[in-house]
């Protein structure tokens, strides 16, 4: 049974879920508009026993409550401070790291910190600098259109097209997850997205050069969010051996759309490392 609680930390007081108390430890990290309840499928899974996993909301979404200190805990170093701040109240030692979408940023961060994980698994998150033109070889950004990653005040319509495009299973779309993406705090959304632009971030393909924490990217093949070429003309430390995986009939959430097929790959990371 998954047990639910808070701690409290100088950022907000953060929600989490974890699925026992012992055992080698997972840390997943949520993407942008999203929330813990995401990783479902992984905390379900019976191969998983004898894990602990661990998920929690960031600041300003699902059950946690929104930053008090918005410009700084908004961004991928504010997060990853939480996400450290978790870390150190639940005593976990050295855990492995899933990080999708902006949670992989953060975690990439929280390497970049210098940030003990036994691994770090990455998905729909590719290994950007702080500026226009890594962020533009690095994901579809159309400057043509309407940038709901970072826009502050979303209609319905908005949250739908936003819930859908990340996290729709066949085109359907968790009644939970589109509440969780209404709830979010807009400044979340704004604030991330203007920090980046504006350079607050660091250079994660230099980590991903440098660090030697094992890493693991394992993307969605139809990811509309992300060029998949880009993440070939990297250069990495501690790549997994199956290199960059790109599973089929995925796209931007394949814990989701292939939890079978993505579970057996992160556990059997998590053995590795």
């Amino acid at each position: 049974m998954t047990e639910t609680g808070f701690v409290e930390t100088d950022f907000a007081k953060i929600a989490f879920a974890q699925s026992r108390a012992e055992g080698p430890a997972i840390l997943f990290i949520h993407g942008n508009s999203s929330c813990k309840e995401v990783f479902s499928k992984q905390f379900e899974a019976a191969e998983f026993t004898g894990y602990r996993l661990i998920a929690f909301d960031l600041p300003g979404h699902g059950a946690s409550e929104d930053a008090s200190d918005p410009n700084h805990t908004y961004t991928f170093g504010g997060y990853a401070e939480v996400a450290e701040a978790v870390v150190r109240q639940l005593g976990l030692d050295r855990p492995s790291i899933f990080g999708w979408s902006l949670g992989g940023h953060i975690a990439l961060e929280m390497l970049g910190r210098g940030f003990g994980a036994k691994g770090l698994m990455i998905s729909g998150t590719p290994p950007v600098k702080a500026d226009v033109e890594s962020l533009m070889a690095g994901f579809n950004i159309d400057p043509n259109a309407e940038n709901l990653t970072g826009k502050r005040d979303f209609t319905d319509a908005d949250a739908l097209a936003y819930a859908t495009h990340t996290s729709a299973v066949d085109g359907h779309v968790d009644p939970h997850l589109l509440a969780m993406c209404k709830r979010t705090d807009g400044r979340a959304r704004e604030i991330m997205f203007g920090s980046v632009m504006s350079g607050k971030a660091l250079d994660e393909r230099e980590i991903v050069k440098t660090n030697e924490t094992p890493l693991a990217i394992v993307n969605g093949r139809d990811d509309v969010f992300i060029r998949p070429d880009y993440f070939d003309g990297l250069s990495y430390a501690a790549l997994w051996s199956r290199r960059i995986m790109r599973m089929a009939g995925a796209q931007h959430a394949p814990f989701l759309q292939r939890p079978r097929e993505f579970n057996s790959l992160l556990l059997e990371f998590a053995k590795g490392v």
